[in-house]
């Protein structure tokens, strides 16, 4: 128990540390000031005259409070794992001691995951990461088993929302023939969607023994995930009525939330570009069409980023083939079990966990350590080869 016990001390120690840098980071005694005059406006004569701006503040009022509460959640949950350590120090080595030590290490569990999240905030320092993003997933390299993969994702992307409490609205996810689907667009609204999800964008590969073949055979597929961000009001995107062709057509989806029974499908074709945007959800033709032009000004704003700045990756990350050699995560459930992102090398043998219950928060959180420069060093790795 005292190796325990010492090994939950240093962790917590460390977690002290990281959360430091945090509310250095985030300058709390200058956020409480905000708050306070923040509140003292809004409870002012006149304060709803000009709505929009009324609005604003009581949304950064909002965005500040709850960065305060963050942290000092973080700093009850420490207080309270420093406590049961040293409850447990003065008591003997006996069933009773041994619960009060795993209530250590869950607390302690818990504030590494509320650090995780702030630490993830502190690094959103893009343009566009706090804000709602547009996920497409395509299918690669693999024809019908790619197809079957791309609902998979989508699936998986769907159960990864959920727990962040998202909002997701699906713009498009036509059923494929034989199995999967063609293609799936969602737009992603919550907090920091876009700075999240940003690190899903590339090609994601799956290995597993072949459903759709009689003889059993290990198949290898891929599938294409596209994340951008949608663009905020206060940046427009001038599209001249000639440059579109819009089609109406009859939607279809693999059951939920993509099956509609009118023609309110929408496709929308941007002529000088060459861009196709289509939309099709329980909706009206008018919002479709709506949803359709907002996913085409983005990616016309991400063109022109492209253009002007020559990088690639600056908002969708690479763009390669869908195919091998490309990949940025592989998912093998046969002959062993694994997932493992080959950029940062984060992996776990918990293929259910990744796929069916959308639990995706270490893969992000690796990513963007990686990308920032604050991984702590290599994984440890199981052994497997990818």
């Amino acid at each position: 128990m005292a190796e325990v016990a010492s090994s939950v001390a240093e962790r917590l120690d460390a977690l002290e540390v990281r959360l430091a840098e945090v509310e250095a980071y985030l300058h709390l005694d200058e956020k409480r000031a905000r708050i306070a005059d923040l509140e003292q406006s809004s409870a002012a004569p006149g304060f709803w005259d000009d709505a929009a701006r009324a609005r604003e503040l009581m949304e950064e009022l909002s965005g500040a409070r709850a960065e305060v509460k963050t942290v000092e959640t973080a700093r009850a949950q420490l207080s309270d794992a420093r406590a049961a350590l040293e409850l447990a120090g003065e008591m003997g080595e006996d069933d009773e001691t041994a619960e009060i030590l795993q209530e250590a290490e869950q607390a302690a569990d818990a504030l590494a995951h509320s650090v995780d999240e702030m630490e993830l905030a502190s690094w959103f320092t893009g343009e566009f990461d706090h804000g709602d993003a547009i996920v497409t997933i395509k299918p690669g390299q693999g024809g019908l088993e790619a197809q079957d993969w791309t609902f998979m994702l989508f699936k998986m992307y769907m159960k990864y929302c959920a727990r962040r409490g998202w909002k997701v609205t699906v713009n498009d996810c036509p059923a494929a023939e034989g199995i999967g689907i063609d293609r799936a667009t969602f737009t992603v609204e919550g907090k920091d969607a876009f700075g999240m999800l940003r690190a899903e964008a590339g090609v994601h590969r799956l290995v597993r023994i072949s459903p759709t073949d009689a003889k059993k055979r290990r198949q290898t597929t891929f599938a294409g995930v596209e994340v951008i961000p949608v663009l905020p009001d206060d940046i427009d995107i001038e599209i001249a009525p000639d440059d579109i062709r819009v089609d109406v057509y009859h939607a279809s989806g693999p059951g939920g939330q993509g099956v509609n029974t009118t023609d309110s499908a929408v496709r929308v074709t941007h002529l000088p570009t060459g861009i196709v945007v289509t939309c099709q959800n329980e909706r009206s033709q008018i919002q479709n069409k709506a949803a359709c032009m907002q996913i085409l000004k983005a990616r016309l704003y991400e063109l022109e980023l492209q253009k002007r700045e020559e990088a690639l990756d600056e908002i969708r990350g690479p763009k390669t083939d869908i195919g091998f050699g490309n990949q940025i995560r592989s998912y093998v459930l046969y002959p062993y079990q694994m997932v493992k992102d080959l950029r940062t090398g984060v992996e776990t043998s918990n293929v259910d966990a990744v796929l069916e219950d959308g639990d995706l928060d270490a893969f992000v959180v690796g990513y963007h350590r990686w990308a920032t420069g604050n991984a702590d060093g290599a994984p440890v790795s199981e052994g497997a080869e990818l």
